[in-house]
């Protein structure tokens, strides 16, 4: 019987390690300005994957991810200032741990409910976040709070870059190739199933929420320190959540690669749209129309093209092997 036609996964493996290079050397290829985007498109990319864990593998659509993003901006904000003066490394494992904690506090409860609810429950803690700041002298109130200047573009980068490779590196272990990923996607896909099957939905669910939490605290410190001043809505801020959302759609709900393919498409289109009409209120109006065309035309996003023509090919392999009489005898 003539084997199927497959795609070496050497030639994966040769792509992944084309891009990392041309990342790895991007710093010393273009100037300054082209290099902020590109961190900012790491970042956006490593968020929509942090975003992509709970509402992607999990099912859960969390509209509150930008609640942990701000925790770990304000953390480092807060240590890096006076009294305390910390390096900025060491503000990271802090911020990380008041997230978790967070995390936990706000999970064990909300992720009982499904749906709407939990979607509407999350949204909720994040705007309790962005007036709790608000109010507090410690945030700088509106007013916003800043951080010591530290004019190193690639610094910013290789840290964006590092951070979003790990956050990749780890959805493919966890969610891709162990029991965990498939623990997460049974309870996605069935829940009172995967309960019956012997799994602790409830804890998997809180595992898989402070992970996604955790990820997006790390960026949430690393821009922070880059753009050197935060306020509540500029971290905290609904819209930050929504883009996440939009891109995880855009790339492909579930997927390895797909927030990457959302994230670094939107991001560059909002910076082009400001570029040249020096307004990002366009924007919104394109982030309303792909949340249409996805739904409409792209329910499994951009990366869900790619893998339905593989399905495809394979289809087609299997009707020339039943064709020529070589798909089996009975």
């Amino acid at each position: 019987m003539a084997l199927l036609p497959t795609k070496p996964r050497w030639l994966g493996l040769v792509l992944l390690a084309v891009i990392i290079v041309m990342l790895g050397v991007l710093p010393w290829t273009v100037n300054n300005y082209w290099l902020r985007i590109a961190t900012g498109a790491l970042m956006w990319a490593g968020l929509a994957c942090s975003w992509n864990m709970l509402g992607g593998y999990a099912g859960y659509i969390n509209f509150g991810q930008s609640a942990f993003f701000g925790l770990g901006a304000y953390v480092t904000a807060f240590l890096m200032g006076d009294p305390f003066g910390l390096p900025f490394p060491a503000t990271i494992p802090a911020g990380m741990v008041v997230t978790a904690v967070f995390a936990l506090i706000i999970g064990a409860p909300t992720l009982r409910l499904r749906g709407a609810y939990f979607a509407i429950a999350t949204w909720a803690f994040a705007e309790v976040l962005i007036q709790f700041a608000s109010a507090m002298d410690f945030t700088g109130g509106i007013g916003g709070i800043g951080l010591p200047p530290y004019l190193n573009e690639r610094f910013f980068y290789f840290a964006m870059f590092g951070t979003a490779a790990l956050t990749y590196f780890l959805t493919w272990a966890l969610f891709e190739r162990s029991r965990f990923g498939l623990k997460v996607k049974a309870l996605r896909d069935h829940e009172p199933a995967a309960e019956a099957m012997g799994i602790n939905t409830a804890l998997v669910k809180l595992q898989t929420f402070v992970l996604s939490a955790v990820t997006a605290s790390v960026f949430g410190a690393i821009f922070a320190y880059w753009v050197t001043f935060i306020n509540p809505k500029s971290v905290f801020g609904g819209d930050i959540t929504d883009q996440m959302v939009v891109m995880v759609l855009l790339g492909g709900l579930g997927t390895l690669w797909g927030p990457a393919i959302g994230g670094v498409a939107l991001f560059v289109v909002n910076r082009l749209i400001w570029m040249y009409w020096g307004d990002t209120a366009f924007y919104i109006a394109i982030l309303g129309t792909a949340i249409v065309l996805v739904v409409l035309f792209l329910p499994n996003g951009i990366a869900g093209l790619f893998a339905r023509r593989k399905n495809d090919t394979l289809d087609k392999a299997l009707d020339k092997l039943v064709g020529s009489g070589e798909g089996g005898h009975s």
